[in-house]
């Protein structure tokens, strides 16, 4: 009877989420990968096949796991984004992890477009025509204070990260969501 390759899967993917998050596609190594996931080079491959589809793969599995933990909720847009603003804070290689496949690949993989697909089904039940629009408007308010410029950030008197900072951040997303989704309502 073969071993079971289930806790090596999880090394390796631990390590590659990692590995990624950090230096993207591009700069990843995947002895480094091996290394810190206690693994040999070749049972990388075996089991995800080269870089690329690694890097695919823990990508997917990072925006599934995401979409398990906060729920889409298109009729209640604001109480989502505060979720998972929440989330990404808590877990920023998440955020980071995406923001590298936009950078170093053309185009999405198709785990990414599917991704998608349900969110932007059910927001053109209230927003026909421009339920993409708002779902890029949505995530980009979301994602706005972990994308500010570090200069920018630096001005934050209490520091950036700080939880009055991030409490105060959430409150006016919630606010300009709810903004948002009446703009929205209003031109559709």
């Amino acid at each position: 009877m073969p071993p079971d390759a289930t806790d090596t899967k999880r090394r390796i993917l631990g390590a590659a989420r990692a590995e990624f998050a950090q230096f993207g596609l591009a700069g990843a190594r995947v002895d480094r990968i091996a290394e810190t996931g206690r693994v040999n080079k070749r049972s990388i491959y075996v089991h995800f096949g080269p870089k690329r589809q690694l890097f695919d793969f823990v990508v997917s599995a990072a925006l599934a796991e995401m979409a398990d933990e906060v729920p889409f909720t298109a009729k209640d847009l604001p109480s989502y984004a505060g979720a998972l603003f929440d989330y990404l804070t808590a877990r920023p290689e998440v955020l980071r992890l995406t923001s590298w496949a936009g950078l170093e690949r053309e185009d999405a993989s198709p785990s990414e477009v599917q991704a998608y697909e349900p969110k932007v089904r059910e927001l053109s039940k209230s927003f026909d025509g421009a339920a993409v629009d708002v779902l890029a408007l949505l995530l980009g308010q979301i994602t706005a204070w972990q994308f500010a410029s570090p200069g920018l950030r630096a001005h934050a008197s209490e520091g950036p990260w700080s939880d009055d900072r991030l409490q105060r951040h959430r409150a006016l997303l919630i606010v300009s969501v709810e903004a948002l989704v009446s703009a929205a309502r209003a031109r559709t």
